[in-house]
């Protein structure tokens, strides 16, 4: 199965590109299912039905889905959410506020690796079509693992036995499943470790970033595809989206600047994105939702590849040895001299870029390794560990 995930800054056209996208890989003859993972959702206005939190059937080889994350508790982890509502309510929390604090933090996010994993698993479709949160929001969907077993870690401290014992008593005398509650979460973390390293395969999963010829949401796009490339995510296609025609901006036209400033700013994407494809998608003058409208943005982006393929596939990540040291080189592009430092603790290298930290796991034996320096130059980091630390 292909897994293709669409992100960038709020207000890019995200939704319609994917739903486009999906269209398409339909028309190509995939099974194809589109989910949306923002709760604002807007996949149903943009392919102009009505969905559900199961998927629902569009056309020929075409499903869509938006996820509920009341409706995923309910059915997936209806022990784990008894458990929380439990602990909550041991608090003296009251009924109503307690159901809303037993969505757990990430667990907007959760349910989407869920689901994700649960697709994954039984082959249901031949692509799956992933219209994501804005950035932001996307990353904490792509780093929820280890923010959620950080969580785990600190809300049960060596609690596990306690929880088990408790959770056994009480449901001999009251019924409440503490035990199977805290299974159920340990079940959860492993599932989305599992859907994590799945998404970090480049031959099933592809991130594509969606931005307009704009200031702002290239400097975004530009973080994004720094971040995803530290944690190690394939991007393997940009989609410029809303492009005016130079026609818009003949003179004393209220789009003259625009359109000026527009040209310079699609120059700076071709340079800064390469060797990246970047697919540019003219405005159609109006607003875009139904499945005509979408077919032409399809035909717009991909006009005859095809858009399940992997459009591009750089490791990001290397490993040199020399006689003395080993080199490891991080591809990281966009980044300025003061934007990051690196520290070495054992076998991790943690690396802080900006607000986001990527904790790089080596081998055992890199224990016995000495971080003598690192330099940034050409879009790579470059970390050089020394055999003998004498």
């Amino acid at each position: 199965m292909r897994i293709l995930l669409f992100t960038g800054k709020g207000g890019v056209g995200k939704t319609t590109t994917a739903a486009a996208t999906a269209l398409a890989c339909a028309k190509k003859g995939y099974k194809t299912l589109v989910v949306s993972t923002d709760p604002a959702h807007s996949l149903s206005d943009a392919l102009n039905v009505s969905l559900k939190p199961e998927p629902t059937f569009i056309q020929e080889n075409l499903w869509g889905q938006e996820f509920d994350v009341y409706y995923s508790m309910k059915k997936h982890w209806g022990s784990m959410r008894q458990l929380m509502l439990t602990i909550f309510r041991w608090k003296g929390v009251k009924n109503i506020v307690a159901e809303e604090l037993s969505v757990l933090p990430g667990m907007e996010e959760a349910s989407a690796f869920l689901w994700i994993e649960k697709y994954y698993r039984e082959k249901a479709y031949d692509v799956l079509i992933i219209d994501s949160a804005p950035t932001g929001e996307t990353l904490t969907l792509l780093t929820l693992p280890q923010v959620t077993k950080s969580w785990l870690t600190k809300a049960f401290p060596g609690q596990r036995f306690a929880i088990k014992t408790v959770g056994s008593i009480l449901r001999r005398t009251k019924g409440i499943p503490l035990d199977k509650g805290y299974e159920e979460l340990q079940r959860l973390f492993d599932k989305l470790e599992t859907v994590q390293q799945i998404m970090l395969d480049p031959k099933v999963c592809s991130i594509r970033i969606v931005a307009n010829p704009e200031r702002m949401v290239i400097q975004e796009a530009k973080r994004a595809y720094t971040y995803l490339q530290l944690y190690g995510y394939n991007v393997d296609g940009i989609v410029v989206n809303r492009i005016l025609p130079e026609e818009a901006g003949k003179a004393g036209s209220v789009f003259e600047n625009y359109v000026r400033s527009q040209k310079q700013y699609l120059e700076e994407i071709e340079e800064s994105f390469q060797p990246l494809p970047i697919f540019k998608v003219g405005h159609l003058g109006q607003e875009v939702f139904g499945l005509e409208l979408l077919d032409a943005i399809g035909e717009s982006v991909y006009a005859d590849r095809d858009p399940a393929e992997i459009l591009h596939n750089e490791n990001p990540f290397e490993v040199t040895e020399f006689n003395n040291h080993y080199m490891i080189a991080i591809r990281l592009p966009f980044l300025k001299q003061d934007d990051f430092t690196v520290k070495k603790y054992g076998d991790e290298l943690v690396i802080d870029v900006n607000s986001r930290r990527k904790s790089v796991f080596l081998p055992r034996f890199a224990n016995f390794l000495k971080m003598s320096e690192y330099a940034y130059n050409d879009s790579w980091l470059h970390i050089k560990l020394l055999k003998d630390s004498k």
